[in-house]
């Protein structure tokens, strides 16, 4: 468990320090933002969809290590899936970080199963979920902007860091 957990840690601290497809996505056909006011983390997920085809995914926006990392490993993971596959994606990974269940993590998820030990860590499931349910809202085409609370649109202020 301890080579897990150093896997986990180095995944992360790779992803938060150098995220892949960080950046606005001008040929973006639908976009929204999300927010986990318990930390301040605010997140614009981008989706370039040709058809049923995400032919490209971005994001930006500041986060802690967990998000950021989360987002930027959904980025990879999800180009060149189709909608579908995108949404069981989302499910396997939504499963597998709020799950008390330790199974083998899904082989789908391939390299997002180092967040197994997100669940370890409730209030830092948010983070990780964040980006997913981002990108859930942009293929959705919601208008609004996706928070981790139930309590209504997020705040302009920002979180603290």
């Amino acid at each position: 468990m301890s080579d897990l957990r150093d896997l986990y840690q180095e995944v992360i601290l790779d992803h938060s320090k150098r995220p892949r497809n960080f950046r606005t996505l001008s040929a973006a056909a639908n976009q929204a933002e999300g927010y986990n006011p318990l930390c301040g983390d605010r997140e614009t997920v981008y989706v370039d969809l040709e058809g049923d085809v995400l032919r490209d995914v971005a994001f930006q926006g500041t986060g802690c290590a967990i998000s950021t990392a989360s987002a930027s490993m959904m980025t990879e993971s999800l180009k060149g899936k189709t909608r579908a596959e995108a949404d069981a994606l989302f499910e396997q990974f939504h499963r597998l970080i709020t799950s008390r269940d330790e199974t083998a993590p899904a082989p789908e998820l391939g390299k997002l199963a180092v967040f197994s030990g997100v669940r370890e860590y409730p209030v830092r499931v948010k983070c990780a979920t964040l980006p997913w349910h981002t990108l859930k809202a942009a293929l959705e085409g919601q208008g609004a902007a996706v928070s981790t609370e139930t309590e209504g649109p997020p705040a302009e202020s920002g979180g603290a860091r």
